[in-house]
């Protein structure tokens, strides 16, 4: 009897290609529910109430977040339930996505459709979900709730937010 211990170096194929991510390879429309809800990369800006001019189509964002939105997480209190408590919360898909003006530029949704890749600071590719509050990105700390108010008071709360004009922004890297 030997006693011939088993080759515990791992050999790597050099030419093999390694499996890319989903959100690579897959459209907005072909990806699954999991796969689609991995996306969301808990910024919640599409959780906030924006203004839009009416002569230019603008958005113009404010800091007044949906009722509903955990200010803490920045996620939804109850996103299972969101659109009988909401009437106007607007549910994304693919094809809304397409549509949607006002949409985060740094929105993993809106970037993909776009044809750019995720940023770094996105969960998905830093595998930490955090990584969005620790960019800036997130509205963590930074909002009130729309509890109580009235819509005309809206316009008190502009704000701006990172990431509306990457060429600002040093924290966001620019897209293409």
């Amino acid at each position: 009897m030997t006693d011939k211990k088993p080759d515990l170096i791992a050999t790597v194929d050099p030419t093999a290609e390694f499996e890319k991510p989903f959100w690579q390879v897959k459209r907005l429309n072909e990806m699954s529910r999991a796969e689609w809800e991995s996306l969301c990369d808990g910024c919640a800006r599409c959780c906030l109430n924006k203004l839009e001019d009416w002569d230019t189509g603008e958005i113009i964002w404010t800091n007044v977040a949906c009722s509903l939105l955990d200010s803490e997480s920045c996620r939804c209190k109850d996103y299972e339930n969101r659109l009988d408590t909401i009437p106007d919360c607007v549910p994304l898909d693919a094809e809304k996505v397409e549509s949607l003006s006002w949409l985060p530029p740094t929105c993993a949704y809106r970037l993909l459709d776009e044809g750019y890749d995720l940023y770094w600071w996105h969960p998905l590719v830093s595998g930490d979900p955090d990584t969005i509050h620790q960019a800036g990105i997130s509205v963590r700390g930074r909002v009130i709730s729309e509890e109580g108010m009235e819509v005309e008071d809206y316009e008190d709360h502009i704000a701006d937010w990172p990431g509306e004009d990457p060429d600002d922004d040093p924290v966001v890297l620019k897209r293409g």
